[in-house]
């Protein structure tokens, strides 16, 4: 029986200033999905608003802009994909062994108090499921609880998208929040590779994240060991 994989997207185009655009970092969803579909996993997209989600320009830039990405632009079937996410209410929490929130600065804004990725992700982890996230895709564990109140992250080993990393990308002034120290002041065990922008993703039962872009294919190729 196929495993089934559910991806978080964004569905946020900008920075507080309009003018900035920003969006799903997009190698951080193709490089997962290349791991999982040479398993033969069943994949699907979830936002959570539904509908498009924003690419960010700076991904679709040499040197950023990888094979994996560029396989995606051109594909048409792929790229609706983007265009006609599930809405959380849409989204049965059973029919998925685990869920993995992408990234791009976007994230930050949508993902944190959306309640409907709350209840998907609590329920798949409830069940026994793979929990997971990539760079600024662990803001969306942020404020997860379980049924017993207590945050999922909470005395976890977790790693995402560095502050440091943030003030050498240039935007760490038009970031709404530290993401770093918010998971750490909720108890998470956060942790970096000794280097920034190298790959670096951290096991702790079932819960898989991964710092930086750089690390979707050893995030995704952990959760996919899980399974």
């Amino acid at each position: 029986m196929s495993r089934r994989v559910l991806h978080a997207v964004t569905n946020v185009a900008h920075y507080d200033d309009p003018t900035e655009p920003t969006g799903l970092w997009l190698s951080e969803l193709t490089h997962a999905w290349d791991v999982f579909a040479a398993k033969g996993f069943e994949q699907s997209i979830v936002s959570p608003k539904g509908g498009v989600s924003p690419l960010e320009p700076r991904a679709l830039r040499w040197p950023l802009l990888d094979e994996s990405a560029k396989a995606w632009l051109a594909d048409e079937s792929r790229m609706a994909l983007l265009s006609t996410t599930a809405r959380p209410d849409e989204i049965e929490p059973t029919d998925y062994d685990a869920i993995y929130f992408t990234g791009g600065h976007a994230v930050m804004w949508d993902f944190p108090d959306d309640e409907g990725l709350q209840r998907i992700t609590r329920a798949i982890w409830e069940r026994g499921g793979v929990v997971s996230s990539v760079c600024h895709g662990y803001c969306g564990l942020l404020n997860t609880t379980l049924s017993d109140g207590k945050l999922l992250v909470a005395g976890k080993r977790v790693t995402g998208f560095s502050w440091n990393e943030e003030v050498l990308a240039g935007v760490a002034k038009k970031m709404p929040y530290n993401a770093e120290q918010e998971m750490k002041n909720r108890g998470a065990q956060y942790e970096k590779a000794r280097l920034p922008f190298l790959s670096y993703a951290v096991t702790d039962g079932r819960l898989v994240t991964g710092q930086n872009p750089f690390s979707a294919k050893a995030t995704a190729t952990k959760v996919a060991a899980l399974l």
